[in-house]
């Protein structure tokens, strides 16, 4: 098994969904890549691409169908201008046609070039779909991928990820692993292991300066998120809290720059009641974004984007851990702790319910956070198995296959879930644990594997179908 890079795990998204937008955004470049390998742009005809299983069910909720027409533009979702997704959308439907990797324009007929078919599902993947292309001299080609997890595509024959997977000096795929190499080169913590590692992708320089980047780009998001009021899109008229959460826990205070904020919420009084509103209030920030096709950052998924944000937040506005080093360690530490999830596991919803999203990155927020505090490796690991064991069980069964009710709260229960997990473990004597990490993590596949298919983000159970949702 060869390693994956924590910035696999935690990078720069786009809303709402890393596995039904990211994944066949994705794809369509892939596609394309494929067309380009093939024969050319300039060869094509007509290009179809037919989404199934989940992905159909939940698509028009997730964007699914904007991403794909998008992806086949060749548009890419770290730098499109998120602000003229609508206007790039609706031109390819009322106009019929599509600039196919921005070389050539096609027709393109919304129904019959992109599809959404609710009834089938492919074998390999609940996430599945088949792009096909046709070319001006009769031939076709054609393509299956699947999307599974964290914006990762695969097709039957190989997985995205494996571009990006090296064998590393110490190889750590399951938390006895971590322990076992901290122990055999006489290192303290578990970040030091990491940094050991990710030099097989980049130097320590390297590394420093993209989880410095990573949380800038949070701050951004949570700064945008506090200051937007409305309804999100999508129909369920879900209200934007975040903002109004702000303005209310600074009794009116102004600022004028991200800096400034920060620096208002930094002095405000830190009772717990007042710091578990702010938690709140930075995760419901951060996927009210999410919600509405904004630029975050996917750790280890969109629908729990809120999660790490939040807890980082929170360690540098209401705790003693406020240097750059704290971020790094707490960003190499959690995404480390992403990695054996998707490794022994998943991080998609639609393989293993919302204990895949929510529950990996509160597990991951809690090992970031216990590293940080000074928690000792055991500790660290104790406190990612303590957050995951609480949200074992937990489905995926979003109202109108849109990434708001339930998800944009439940980022906020995993944020605090998180804290309380690192709080615990630090109290504790992680030799005398009953369960391990490792427990915990196959346990979640098990659970995943026995889970009915109706509460893997289908919107076929649970409060999806217990809500009563008009329709537009």
């Amino acid at each position: 098994m060869q390693s994956i890079s924590v910035f696999e795990i935690i990078k720069v998204g786009i809303g709402p969904s890393s596995s039904h937008t990211m994944g066949p955004w994705n794809a369509a470049e892939l596609f394309l890549d494929l067309i380009k390998r093939t024969k050319s742009l300039q060869e094509v005809d007509e290009v179809f691409v037919e989404f199934f299983g989940s992905l159909a069910k939940t698509g028009i909720g997730h964007g699914t169908d904007i991403a794909g027409m998008l992806g086949l533009s060749g548009e890419n979702f770290k730098l499109i201008d998120t602000t003229l997704i609508d206007e790039k959308i609706n031109h390819i439907k009322t106009s019929q046609r599509l600039n196919l990797g921005g070389e050539k324009e096609i027709p393109f007929i919304y129904g019959k070039h992109l599809v959404l078919n609710m009834k089938e599902s492919l074998e390999h993947h609940p996430n599945g779909m088949i792009f096909k292309a046709v070319f001006n001299d009769g031939s076709c080609l054609e393509q299956d991928y699947y999307s599974v997890g964290g914006g990762f595509v695969a097709t039957k024959e190989e997985n995205s990820i494996e571009n990006y997977c090296v064998r590393t000096l110490y190889p750590c795929h399951n938390g006895n692993s971590i322990l076992r190499y901290i122990e055999q080169l006489g290192l303290q913590r578990v970040s030091d292991l990491v940094y050991l590692n990710e030099e097989s992708w980049r130097s320590q320089e390297e590394t420093n300066a993209e989880a410095l980047y990573i949380w800038q780009q949070i701050k951004e998001c949570i700064y945008k998120g506090i200051n937007k009021e409305g309804v999100l899109p999508g129909g369920l008229n879900v209200i934007r809290r975040a903002a109004g959460l702000n303005r209310k826990l600074l009794n009116g205070k102004s600022y004028h720059s991200m800096e400034e904020w920060f620096s208002l919420v930094v002095n405000e009084e830190k009772t717990f009641n007042n710091i578990n509103k702010w938690v709140s209030c930075f995760a419901l920030a951060v996927n009210e974004e999410n919600a509405s096709f904004g630029r975050i950052i996917t750790a280890p998924t969109n629908g729990a984007s809120g999660v790490i944000p939040a807890v980082l937040m929170y360690s540098q506005a209401f705790t003693e851990h406020t240097s750059d080093e704290d971020v790094i360690r707490f960003l190499l530490v959690a995404g480390e702790i992403g990695t054996l999830f998707k490794k022994n596991a998943t991080i998609s919803a639609a393989m293993g319910g919302c204990q895949a999203e929510i529950g990996v990155s509160a597990a991951m927020a809690a090992a970031g956070l216990t590293e940080i505090m000074g928690g000792s490796p055991g500790q660290v690991l104790m406190a990612a198995e303590i957050a995951m064991e609480h949200h074992l069980g937990l489905t995926c069964d979003p109202i109108a296959g849109l990434v708001q009710i339930p998800c944009i709260e439940r980022n906020s229960m995993g944020a605090i879930k998180a804290i309380t997990a690192a709080n615990i473990a630090m109290e504790s004597d992680p030799t005398k644990a009953r369960v391990t990490l490792d427990e915990v993590i196959q346990s979640m596949w098990d659970t995943a594997q026995s889970m009915n298919e109706r509460f893997k983000e289908t919107s076929e159970g649970g409060l999806a179908i217990a809500v009563n949702v008009p329709e537009c």
